[in-house]
């Protein structure tokens, strides 16, 4: 029998943050889901920096990897997101782009939730990163791998995936907060045939990291008036420090992107305007904390 529910996850060269990724994807951290309601495939994009199998599979989850031969990835992850959703089997397709996300505890089951609202469902969460600011600040500040493992180690996240919304900042494109639509989503959830009728990512992205791709992806979502824009409430991912060429550089090639992205579209990139339905809860525990350096150097 087929899941309700695919989740496809990309990664490349991930040892230290795909693990903790899984594991918040798995049944002993989502909760009102089961084993059997969901699958997580695993696209690994030609890493040279093997993670652990074992210790991803550990959490129960129904975990399948597909690895891309190094010598034919692509520095984009669109063939690989693409890959992926030709793999799955749900009824509902979710795709995080980056494998450093972890996610809150309710994003399946509220995804499910929320996808039996309308015929064609358009689901998105907003995004935040650990630390005490937006990454591309923190790490000019001295964040790094080290004071990240010992903020995620002091903050018992294992315990309560919502303790993560505590030791947090918003990402830049969803720094409008929860009534904002943000320029991008790290969770995007549809069904099969909508993301065969989007063409999937578009694999003319090809810069490092995929340039605005993901940006670009949910722009298109957006732009479908045939479906319902749902962004849930109470759920997010967030992003682990892992020097990512866009979110963790000290130099990010910004205009390398927009030039793709212009040279793609025919036009610069305008954030997607629309009116979404919200849907699910917000509480005071869910709100990012206002942390200073000090707090978890």
């Amino acid at each position: 029998m087929n899941p309700k529910l695919s989740i496809v996850v990309c990664a490349y060269n991930m040892p230290r943050e795909l693990p903790r990724t899984i594991r918040s994807l798995s049944p002993v951290m989502q909760r009102d889901v089961r084993a059997s309601d969901y699958e997580i495939i695993v696209v690994d994009n030609g890493s040279t920096k093997h993670f652990d199998e074992d210790e991803c599979r550990r959490w129960g989850a129904d975990l399948r990897i597909t690895r891309v031969d190094p010598d034919c990835a692509s520095c984009s992850p669109a063939h690989a997101l693409n890959r992926g959703i030709a793999e799955a089997r749900g009824g509902l397709v979710g795709v995080m782009i980056d494998g450093a996300r972890l996610a809150s505890p309710g994003l399946l089951s509220k995804a499910q939730a929320a996808a039996r609202l309308h015929a064609k469902p358009m689901i998105g969460t907003i995004g935040f990163h650990l630390g005490p600011k937006v990454q591309m600040q923190s790490v000019r500040e001295g964040y790094d791998q080290a004071a990240e493992d010992r903020l995620l180690a002091q903050s018992g996240w294992e315990e309560d995936g919502y303790r993560l919304f505590a030791i947090s900042s918003l990402a830049g494109s969803s720094s409008g907060g929860w009534f904002e639509l943000p320029n991008e989503s790290n969770a995007v959830f549809l069904r099969p045939s909508h993301w065969r009728e989007l063409g999937g990512f578009d694999e003319r992205f090809a810069t490092p990291g995929g340039g605005l791709l993901n940006l670009d992806t949910w722009s298109r979502i957006c732009a479908d008036r045939e479906g319902e824009l749902i962004v849930l409430l109470g759920e997010a991912t967030f992003h682990q420090v892992h020097g990512g060429v866009a979110t963790n550089s000290l130099d990010p090639p910004k205009r390398l992107f927009h030039d793709e992205y212009f040279r793609i579209r025919g036009r610069r990139f305008a954030k997607p305007t629309r009116q979404p339905l919200y849907f699910g809860s917000l509480s005071d525990a869910l709100k990012p904390s206002l942390m200073t350096w000090d707090d978890c150097a």
